[in-house]
């Protein structure tokens, strides 16, 4: 399993209210959310985002309030993966449970820009930045975790065994 894309580059903090605004919160649809993801933090990323992209950000990503929605937001909207150092608990966990691949890597995290064209390996956790051409090295998820992740989610992967 792999992701390919370029990224979008954030910050520390970034919380569940940037990453989907609470006034969108009455949606059930991935669509929807997909629309309004990190419009209060980046105005432009609904415009500029393209299927397999990659955010980048600093630590402590996804904190804030235990919403799913904001998982659902950014992979509803394209990206294949967020790289940061560290990730809130709820959100790492939220982000497994729908499916949305997330690695910790303070390295990659610190160093790669927005812009780059990134690619990253999830059975070996590295992750090359192509425009610079360097690599980095995260904990590849467990071949449980990736199951869940290739199967879009821990729901789908109970109903598909």
């Amino acid at each position: 399993m792999n992701a390919h894309g370029f990224v979008h580059r954030y910050g520390d903090n970034v919380d569940t209210d940037v990453i989907i605004p609470a006034r969108y919160l009455n949606t059930a649809s991935h669509e929807e959310l997909a629309a309004h993801c990190m419009e209060d933090i980046d105005k432009e990323f609904v415009h500029n985002v393209k299927q397999g992209d990659i955010i980048v950000a600093g630590k402590n990503f996804g904190c804030g309030s235990s919403r799913e929605h904001a998982p659902i937001a950014i992979k509803a909207s394209g990206i294949s993966c967020v790289i940061a150092p560290t990730f809130a608990r709820i959100f790492y966990r939220n982000s497994i449970n729908i499916g949305l691949a997330i690695l910790e890597c303070p390295e990659a995290a610190a160093e790669i820009q927005g812009g780059d064209e990134v690619s990253v390996d999830f059975d070996t956790g590295v992750i090359t930045d192509v425009t610079t051409g360097k690599t980095y090295k995260a904990q590849p998820f467990p071949p449980f975790i990736q199951n869940i992740i290739e199967k879009g989610g821990l729901l789908n992967s109970l109903k598909q065994g």
